[in-house]
Protein backbone atom coordinates (compact mmCIF):
# COMPACT_ATOMS: atom_id res chain seq x y z
CA UNK A 1 0.00 0.00 0.00
CA UNK A 2 1.36 3.35 -0.99
CA UNK A 3 1.81 6.09 1.55
CA UNK A 4 -0.99 8.65 1.56
CA UNK A 5 0.10 12.22 2.19
CA UNK A 6 -2.44 14.21 4.19
CA UNK A 7 -3.89 17.20 2.32
CA UNK A 8 -2.55 19.67 4.84
CA UNK A 9 1.08 18.72 4.16
CA UNK A 10 0.89 18.43 0.36
CA UNK A 11 3.26 20.84 -1.42
CA UNK A 12 1.50 23.80 -3.03
CA UNK A 13 1.75 24.12 -6.83
CA UNK A 14 4.41 26.54 -8.01
CA UNK A 15 3.11 29.98 -8.93
CA UNK A 16 4.31 31.09 -12.39
CA UNK A 17 6.79 33.92 -12.22
CA UNK A 18 5.71 37.31 -13.54
CA UNK A 19 6.79 37.67 -17.17
CA UNK A 20 9.90 39.86 -17.36
CA UNK A 21 9.46 43.49 -18.37
CA UNK A 22 5.69 43.30 -18.57
CA UNK A 23 4.61 46.90 -18.95
CA UNK A 24 8.18 48.14 -19.16
CA UNK A 25 9.37 50.30 -22.01
CA UNK A 26 10.93 48.41 -24.91
CA UNK A 27 13.81 49.71 -27.04
CA UNK A 28 11.41 50.31 -29.94
CA UNK A 29 8.75 51.88 -27.77
CA UNK A 30 10.08 54.08 -24.94
CA UNK A 31 6.58 54.73 -23.63
CA UNK A 32 5.13 52.03 -21.35
CA UNK A 33 1.66 50.81 -22.33
CA UNK A 34 -1.17 52.40 -20.41
CA UNK A 35 -4.42 50.95 -19.21
CA UNK A 36 -5.73 48.80 -16.37
CA UNK A 37 -3.67 45.77 -15.54
CA UNK A 38 -0.78 46.70 -17.81
CA UNK A 39 2.47 47.81 -16.29
CA UNK A 40 2.28 47.93 -12.52
CA UNK A 41 0.12 45.70 -10.34
CA UNK A 42 -2.19 43.04 -11.73
CA UNK A 43 -5.50 43.85 -13.32
CA UNK A 44 -8.64 43.82 -11.22
CA UNK A 45 -11.07 40.99 -12.00
CA UNK A 46 -13.32 43.36 -13.96
CA UNK A 47 -10.48 44.23 -16.33
CA UNK A 48 -9.56 40.63 -17.22
CA UNK A 49 -10.45 39.93 -20.86
CA UNK A 50 -13.21 37.35 -21.20
CA UNK A 51 -13.39 35.07 -24.25
CA UNK A 52 -16.16 36.01 -26.68
CA UNK A 53 -19.23 33.90 -26.10
CA UNK A 54 -18.71 33.39 -22.35
CA UNK A 55 -20.34 35.37 -19.57
CA UNK A 56 -17.41 35.49 -17.17
CA UNK A 57 -14.50 33.50 -15.77
CA UNK A 58 -14.97 29.73 -15.75
CA UNK A 59 -15.57 27.73 -12.57
CA UNK A 60 -12.58 27.28 -10.28
CA UNK A 61 -11.54 23.89 -9.02
CA UNK A 62 -13.03 20.66 -10.30
CA UNK A 63 -15.61 22.31 -12.60
CA UNK A 64 -15.36 22.32 -16.40
CA UNK A 65 -14.40 25.52 -18.26
CA UNK A 66 -16.03 26.08 -21.66
CA UNK A 67 -13.86 27.67 -24.33
CA UNK A 68 -14.81 28.39 -27.95
CA UNK A 69 -11.53 28.69 -29.82
CA UNK A 70 -13.26 29.73 -33.06
CA UNK A 71 -14.98 32.79 -31.61
CA UNK A 72 -12.88 33.94 -28.68
CA UNK A 73 -9.43 34.07 -27.15
CA UNK A 74 -7.72 33.21 -23.92
CA UNK A 75 -7.33 35.37 -20.87
CA UNK A 76 -4.24 37.56 -21.23
CA UNK A 77 -1.65 37.10 -18.51
CA UNK A 78 0.25 40.20 -19.46
CA UNK A 79 1.02 42.73 -22.18
CA UNK A 80 1.53 41.19 -25.65
CA UNK A 81 1.78 44.18 -27.96
CA UNK A 82 -0.95 43.51 -30.53
CA UNK A 83 -2.04 47.13 -30.21
CA UNK A 84 1.22 48.19 -31.89
CA UNK A 85 -0.19 47.05 -35.25
CA UNK A 86 -1.64 50.56 -35.61
CA UNK A 87 1.82 52.10 -35.25
CA UNK A 88 3.25 49.53 -37.65
CA UNK A 89 0.61 50.42 -40.25
CA UNK A 90 1.30 54.12 -39.74
CA UNK A 91 5.03 53.66 -40.31
CA UNK A 92 4.43 51.61 -43.45
CA UNK A 93 2.03 54.20 -44.85
CA UNK A 94 4.56 56.94 -44.15
CA UNK A 95 7.20 55.00 -46.08
CA UNK A 96 5.11 53.98 -49.09
CA UNK A 97 2.58 56.82 -49.22
CA UNK A 98 -0.79 56.38 -50.91
CA UNK A 99 -2.78 57.41 -53.98
CA UNK A 100 -5.89 59.57 -54.07
CA UNK A 101 -7.61 60.36 -57.35
CA UNK A 102 -10.30 63.02 -57.52
CA UNK A 103 -12.40 63.96 -60.56
CA UNK A 104 -14.13 67.31 -61.00
CA UNK A 105 -17.15 67.57 -63.30
CA UNK A 106 -19.23 70.60 -64.24
CA UNK A 107 -19.49 73.17 -66.98
CA UNK A 108 -16.86 75.88 -67.35
CA UNK A 109 -16.82 78.91 -65.06
CA UNK A 110 -17.97 77.18 -61.87
CA UNK A 111 -14.60 77.46 -60.09
CA UNK A 112 -13.62 73.78 -60.21
CA UNK A 113 -9.87 74.44 -60.42
CA UNK A 114 -9.96 77.08 -57.70
CA UNK A 115 -11.88 74.83 -55.31
CA UNK A 116 -9.42 71.94 -55.75
CA UNK A 117 -6.50 74.31 -55.10
CA UNK A 118 -8.30 75.56 -51.99
CA UNK A 119 -8.98 72.02 -50.73
CA UNK A 120 -5.33 71.01 -50.87
CA UNK A 121 -3.87 74.47 -50.20
CA UNK A 122 -1.56 74.22 -53.18
CA UNK A 123 -1.59 74.73 -56.94
CA UNK A 124 -2.68 71.20 -57.89
CA UNK A 125 -5.39 71.80 -60.48
CA UNK A 126 -4.73 71.32 -64.16
CA UNK A 127 -5.28 75.02 -64.90
CA UNK A 128 -2.47 76.01 -62.55
CA UNK A 129 -0.17 73.29 -63.88
CA UNK A 130 0.38 74.69 -67.36
CA UNK A 131 -3.10 75.02 -68.87
CA UNK A 132 -3.56 78.54 -70.20
CA UNK A 133 -6.65 80.53 -69.38
CA UNK A 134 -6.99 81.44 -73.05
CA UNK A 135 -7.34 77.78 -74.08
CA UNK A 136 -10.54 77.28 -76.05
CA UNK A 137 -13.33 75.11 -74.71
CA UNK A 138 -13.17 71.76 -76.54
CA UNK A 139 -16.04 70.82 -78.82
CA UNK A 140 -16.36 67.44 -77.13
CA UNK A 141 -15.76 66.25 -73.57
CA UNK A 142 -12.09 65.57 -72.93
CA UNK A 143 -10.43 63.87 -70.00
CA UNK A 144 -7.23 65.46 -68.73
CA UNK A 145 -5.34 64.73 -65.54
CA UNK A 146 -2.38 66.05 -63.61
CA UNK A 147 -0.59 64.43 -60.66
CA UNK A 148 1.33 65.90 -57.73
CA UNK A 149 3.01 64.41 -54.66
CA UNK A 150 1.89 66.24 -51.52
CA UNK A 151 3.66 65.64 -48.20
CA UNK A 152 2.33 66.61 -44.79
CA UNK A 153 3.60 65.42 -41.42
CA UNK A 154 5.82 62.84 -43.08
CA UNK A 155 2.93 61.26 -45.02
CA UNK A 156 3.14 61.33 -48.81
CA UNK A 157 0.06 61.37 -51.00
CA UNK A 158 0.12 61.13 -54.76
CA UNK A 159 -2.84 63.29 -55.72
CA UNK A 160 -4.26 63.05 -59.23
CA UNK A 161 -6.83 65.64 -60.30
CA UNK A 162 -8.93 64.56 -63.29
CA UNK A 163 -10.64 67.39 -65.17
CA UNK A 164 -13.40 67.11 -67.79
CA UNK A 165 -13.27 70.23 -70.00
CA UNK A 166 -16.15 70.53 -72.43
CA UNK A 167 -18.74 68.88 -70.16
CA UNK A 168 -22.07 70.71 -70.34
CA UNK A 169 -20.68 73.49 -72.53
CA UNK A 170 -22.21 72.47 -75.86
CA UNK A 171 -25.58 73.34 -77.38
CA UNK A 172 -26.33 69.64 -77.57
CA UNK A 173 -25.09 67.85 -74.44
CA UNK A 174 -26.68 64.47 -75.20
CA UNK A 175 -24.60 61.58 -73.88
CA UNK A 176 -21.79 63.91 -72.80
CA UNK A 177 -21.29 61.68 -69.74
CA UNK A 178 -20.19 58.72 -71.90
CA UNK A 179 -16.47 59.74 -72.20
CA UNK A 180 -16.37 60.16 -68.41
CA UNK A 181 -18.00 56.79 -67.79
CA UNK A 182 -15.59 55.21 -70.27
CA UNK A 183 -12.58 56.74 -68.49
CA UNK A 184 -13.73 55.49 -65.07
CA UNK A 185 -14.20 51.95 -66.40
CA UNK A 186 -10.84 52.03 -68.19
CA UNK A 187 -9.11 52.67 -64.87
CA UNK A 188 -10.92 49.69 -63.34
CA UNK A 189 -9.85 47.60 -66.32
CA UNK A 190 -6.19 48.63 -65.92
CA UNK A 191 -6.26 47.56 -62.29
CA UNK A 192 -7.99 44.27 -63.12
CA UNK A 193 -5.43 43.39 -65.82
CA UNK A 194 -2.61 43.94 -63.35
CA UNK A 195 -4.46 41.95 -60.71
CA UNK A 196 -5.03 38.82 -62.84
CA UNK A 197 -1.44 38.67 -64.11
CA UNK A 198 0.33 35.49 -63.06
CA UNK A 199 3.32 37.61 -62.01
CA UNK A 200 1.89 40.63 -60.28
CA UNK A 201 3.59 43.82 -59.21
CA UNK A 202 4.18 44.18 -55.51
CA UNK A 203 2.15 47.36 -55.57
CA UNK A 204 -0.37 47.83 -58.38
CA UNK A 205 -0.56 51.46 -59.56
CA UNK A 206 -3.98 52.79 -58.57
CA UNK A 207 -5.48 55.21 -61.10
CA UNK A 208 -9.09 54.42 -60.15
CA UNK A 209 -11.26 57.48 -59.45
CA UNK A 210 -11.94 57.53 -55.70
CA UNK A 211 -14.20 60.58 -55.70
CA UNK A 212 -16.13 62.66 -58.21
CA UNK A 213 -17.03 66.21 -57.20
CA UNK A 214 -20.05 67.22 -59.27
CA UNK A 215 -20.51 71.00 -59.49
CA UNK A 216 -24.11 72.22 -59.57
CA UNK A 217 -24.64 75.74 -61.01
CA UNK A 218 -26.10 78.18 -58.41
CA UNK A 219 -29.25 78.87 -60.43
CA UNK A 220 -31.44 79.12 -57.36
CA UNK A 221 -34.21 77.27 -59.20
CA UNK A 222 -33.79 73.58 -59.98
CA UNK A 223 -31.37 71.02 -61.35
CA UNK A 224 -30.84 70.72 -65.07
CA UNK A 225 -31.80 67.44 -66.70
CA UNK A 226 -28.09 67.00 -67.48
CA UNK A 227 -27.24 67.16 -63.77
CA UNK A 228 -29.81 64.52 -62.89
CA UNK A 229 -28.86 62.24 -65.77
CA UNK A 230 -25.13 62.38 -65.08
CA UNK A 231 -25.38 61.61 -61.37
CA UNK A 232 -27.98 58.91 -61.93
CA UNK A 233 -25.89 57.10 -64.54
CA UNK A 234 -22.55 57.28 -62.72
CA UNK A 235 -23.58 56.90 -59.08
CA UNK A 236 -23.13 53.11 -59.31
CA UNK A 237 -19.63 53.42 -60.79
CA UNK A 238 -17.98 56.12 -58.67
CA UNK A 239 -18.41 57.99 -55.38
CA UNK A 240 -20.31 61.14 -56.37
CA UNK A 241 -20.29 64.13 -54.02
CA UNK A 242 -22.56 66.98 -55.24
CA UNK A 243 -21.53 70.54 -54.44
CA UNK A 244 -23.28 73.84 -55.15
CA UNK A 245 -20.65 76.06 -56.76
CA UNK A 246 -20.11 79.76 -56.10
CA UNK A 247 -22.50 79.85 -53.16
CA UNK A 248 -21.61 83.48 -52.47
CA UNK A 249 -23.78 84.50 -55.44
CA UNK A 250 -26.86 83.65 -53.33
CA UNK A 251 -28.20 85.10 -50.10
CA UNK A 252 -28.26 82.72 -47.09
CA UNK A 253 -32.03 82.33 -47.52
CA UNK A 254 -31.72 81.60 -51.25
CA UNK A 255 -28.92 79.13 -50.57
CA UNK A 256 -30.97 77.26 -47.96
CA UNK A 257 -34.02 77.04 -50.22
CA UNK A 258 -31.96 75.91 -53.20
CA UNK A 259 -30.22 73.20 -51.17
CA UNK A 260 -33.56 71.81 -50.02
CA UNK A 261 -34.91 71.92 -53.57
CA UNK A 262 -31.86 70.08 -54.92
CA UNK A 263 -32.07 67.40 -52.21
CA UNK A 264 -35.73 66.83 -52.98
CA UNK A 265 -35.07 66.56 -56.73
CA UNK A 266 -32.22 64.08 -56.21
CA UNK A 267 -34.44 61.95 -53.99
CA UNK A 268 -37.38 62.08 -56.42
CA UNK A 269 -35.14 60.99 -59.30
CA UNK A 270 -33.55 58.16 -57.37
CA UNK A 271 -30.07 59.68 -57.50
CA UNK A 272 -27.70 58.17 -54.95
CA UNK A 273 -24.60 60.00 -53.76
CA UNK A 274 -21.84 59.20 -51.33
CA UNK A 275 -22.12 58.25 -48.49
CA UNK A 276 -24.97 55.85 -49.33
CA UNK A 277 -27.08 54.65 -46.41
CA UNK A 278 -26.60 50.97 -47.30
CA UNK A 279 -22.84 51.35 -46.82
CA UNK A 280 -23.15 52.38 -43.14
CA UNK A 281 -21.40 49.63 -41.21
CA UNK A 282 -22.82 50.25 -37.74
CA UNK A 283 -24.85 52.71 -35.67
CA UNK A 284 -21.84 54.97 -35.13
CA UNK A 285 -21.29 55.12 -38.89
CA UNK A 286 -24.97 55.83 -39.45
CA UNK A 287 -25.01 58.61 -36.87
CA UNK A 288 -21.92 60.31 -38.35
CA UNK A 289 -23.07 59.92 -41.95
CA UNK A 290 -26.60 61.10 -41.21
CA UNK A 291 -25.15 64.43 -40.04
CA UNK A 292 -23.18 64.70 -43.30
CA UNK A 293 -26.16 63.74 -45.47
CA UNK A 294 -28.17 66.41 -43.70
CA UNK A 295 -25.72 69.12 -44.85
CA UNK A 296 -25.30 67.85 -48.43
CA UNK A 297 -25.08 69.11 -51.09
CA UNK A 298 -22.32 71.37 -49.78
CA UNK A 299 -22.68 75.01 -50.81
CA UNK A 300 -19.09 76.10 -51.30
CA UNK A 301 -16.84 79.01 -52.19
CA UNK A 302 -13.25 78.54 -53.34
CA UNK A 303 -10.35 81.00 -53.26
CA UNK A 304 -6.58 80.79 -53.20
CA UNK A 305 -6.16 84.44 -52.23
CA UNK A 306 -5.61 85.73 -48.69
CA UNK A 307 -7.04 88.89 -47.13
CA UNK A 308 -6.61 90.60 -43.77
CA UNK A 309 -9.74 90.20 -41.61
CA UNK A 310 -9.73 91.26 -37.93
CA UNK A 311 -5.96 91.02 -37.80
CA UNK A 312 -5.82 87.55 -39.35
CA UNK A 313 -4.91 86.35 -42.83
CA UNK A 314 -7.79 84.32 -44.26
CA UNK A 315 -8.63 82.70 -47.58
CA UNK A 316 -11.53 84.54 -49.15
CA UNK A 317 -13.21 86.39 -51.98
CA UNK A 318 -13.37 90.17 -51.82
CA UNK A 319 -16.71 91.77 -52.70
CA UNK A 320 -18.19 95.26 -52.45
CA UNK A 321 -19.77 94.21 -49.14
CA UNK A 322 -16.66 92.72 -47.57
CA UNK A 323 -14.65 89.49 -47.64
CA UNK A 324 -16.37 86.11 -48.01
CA UNK A 325 -14.23 83.87 -45.80
CA UNK A 326 -13.84 80.43 -47.35
CA UNK A 327 -13.24 78.59 -44.05
CA UNK A 328 -15.88 80.49 -42.06
CA UNK A 329 -18.85 78.15 -41.63
CA UNK A 330 -21.15 81.16 -41.34
CA UNK A 331 -20.22 82.16 -44.89
CA UNK A 332 -20.21 78.78 -46.70
CA UNK A 333 -19.78 75.04 -46.21
CA UNK A 334 -16.29 74.64 -47.60
CA UNK A 335 -14.87 73.64 -44.19
CA UNK A 336 -17.43 70.82 -43.85
CA UNK A 337 -16.60 69.56 -47.34
CA UNK A 338 -12.86 69.61 -46.63
CA UNK A 339 -13.20 67.84 -43.28
CA UNK A 340 -15.51 65.23 -44.79
CA UNK A 341 -13.45 64.62 -47.92
CA UNK A 342 -9.97 64.60 -46.38
CA UNK A 343 -10.04 64.39 -42.60
CA UNK A 344 -12.77 61.84 -41.91
CA UNK A 345 -13.74 59.90 -45.08
CA UNK A 346 -10.69 59.79 -47.35
CA UNK A 347 -9.87 56.18 -46.42
CA UNK A 348 -13.52 55.17 -46.69
CA UNK A 349 -13.73 56.68 -50.18
CA UNK A 350 -10.82 54.47 -51.21
CA UNK A 351 -12.34 51.39 -49.57
CA UNK A 352 -15.79 51.88 -51.13
CA UNK A 353 -14.11 52.36 -54.51
CA UNK A 354 -12.21 49.08 -54.12
CA UNK A 355 -14.77 46.95 -52.27
CA UNK A 356 -17.97 48.12 -53.97
CA UNK A 357 -17.49 49.86 -57.32
CA UNK A 358 -14.37 48.02 -58.47
CA UNK A 359 -15.64 44.64 -57.23
CA UNK A 360 -18.88 45.13 -59.17
CA UNK A 361 -16.92 45.93 -62.33
CA UNK A 362 -14.52 43.04 -61.70
CA UNK A 363 -17.32 40.50 -61.21
CA UNK A 364 -19.05 41.60 -64.41
CA UNK A 365 -15.84 41.45 -66.46
CA UNK A 366 -14.81 38.04 -65.14
CA UNK A 367 -18.30 36.73 -65.84
CA UNK A 368 -18.11 38.05 -69.42
CA UNK A 369 -14.66 36.50 -69.95
CA UNK A 370 -15.59 33.14 -68.48
CA UNK A 371 -13.83 33.53 -65.16
CA UNK A 372 -10.27 34.25 -64.07
CA UNK A 373 -8.65 31.99 -66.71
CA UNK A 374 -10.47 33.79 -69.51
CA UNK A 375 -9.44 37.16 -68.13
CA UNK A 376 -5.79 36.04 -68.01
CA UNK A 377 -5.96 34.85 -71.62
CA UNK A 378 -7.48 38.16 -72.77
CA UNK A 379 -4.65 39.94 -70.97
CA UNK A 380 -1.95 38.06 -72.88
Amino acid sequence: MSDIVPPEVRPKPAVPAKPPNVGAPSPSNPFPPQGPGIGGGGAPPSAIPVPIGSHGPGPVGGGHSTSHSTSGGSTLLGYIGIDTIIEQMRKKTMKTGFDFNIMVVGHSGLGKSTLVNTLFKSQVSRRTAGWGRDEKIPKTVEIRSVSHVIEEGGVKMKLTVVDTPGFGDQINNDNCWEPICKYINEQYDKFLKEEVNITRKKRIPDTRVHCCLYFIPPTGHSLRQLDVEFMKRLSHSVNIIPVIAKADTMTPEERHDFKQHVKKELEMNGVEFYPQKEFDEDMEDKSDNDKIREVMPFAVVGSDKEYQVNGKRVLGRKTAWGVVEVENMKHCEFAQLRDFLIRSHLQDLKEVTHNIHYETYRANRLHENGGLHGAQESNL
